[in-house]
């Protein structure tokens, strides 16, 4: 089964405090995204990439890729008015890429790794059941709270998981969905993942092997400069010169 990488970075990062949004941040002389579509460009797994921006980074995000060696197609869409429109666009833009039968791989450029061998099982999941998804698990204790912030009981660990990227997907099926939902249920539901579920497509998670940062805030930002060569990406790449 072939996997399609569709990423997504159209979002506006306002609670990182930068100015601009977190997924073009420079990292050691890259943007973050930059290192997310190398690694999957390297990946024989990957057979087609569409990445999904603000319309007006598009021109920022087509110059920082131009040296990657890819090998294979690679599409850039411009980012809707909302997070299920974007991937609508993605979706699109991946008609002339994409078969039916294909595992599209929904990433979140916010999550700044590439989990090489959850991937290779995310596809091989999909092709069996259709649907799946990276996801930490919990191993300290969780809680419920209240709107105060105070503990109501203790949920069962082994019941809960934290969304990491990607979610996949066969192409056919969840291009339907996106295709011919309306508009207030895409608006309703941004995960691709609850849109999936409403719709009756069954998800497995894939347990992440490697740490699942989200660049939310500063201190996410700080975590990724720290470890981006010794840990997320760890073959030092050459800086632009």
């Amino acid at each position: 089964m072939r996997g399609i990488l569709l990423l997504m970075m159209g979002g506006s990062g306002t609670r990182l405090g930068a100015d601009i949004p977190k997924q073009y941040i420079d990292v050691d002389g890259r943007p973050i995204f930059w290192y997310i579509v190398k690694k999957y460009a390297a990946m024989p797994e990957i057979e087609g990439i569409c990445i999904v921006s603000h319309p007006d980074w598009l021109a920022f995000v087509k110059e920082a890729i131009r040296d990657i060696p890819f090998a294979c197609p690679v599409e850039l869409a411009p980012g809707g008015a909302t997070r299920s429109a974007s991937v609508r666009n993605g979706l699109r833009a991946l008609a002339s890429l994409a078969r039916s039968e294909d595992a599209v791989l929904i990433h979140d450029a916010t999550h700044p790794y590439v989990d090489e061998e959850g991937v290779r099982e995310i596809i091989w999941t999909v092709d069996e059941l259709g649907g799946a998804t990276l996801g930490a698990c919990q191993y300290d204790t969780c809680y419920r709270m209240d709107g105060e912030r105070r503990l109501e009981n203790v949920i069962p660990r082994q019941e809960l998981v934290s969304g990491a990227s990607p979610e996949a997907f066969r192409y056919g099926d969840i291009s339907r969905i996106y295709f011919e939902s309306t508009e207030e249920e895409l608006a309703r539901m941004t995960s691709a993942g609850a849109i999936a579920l409403a719709h009756h497509i069954p998800m497995k998670v894939v347990p992440a092997k490697v740490l699942n940062l989200k660049i939310t805030y500063p201190e996410d930002l700080e975590l990724f400069r720290a470890l981006v060569h010794t840990y997320f990406f760890k073959e030092r790449e050459n800086r632009k010169t």
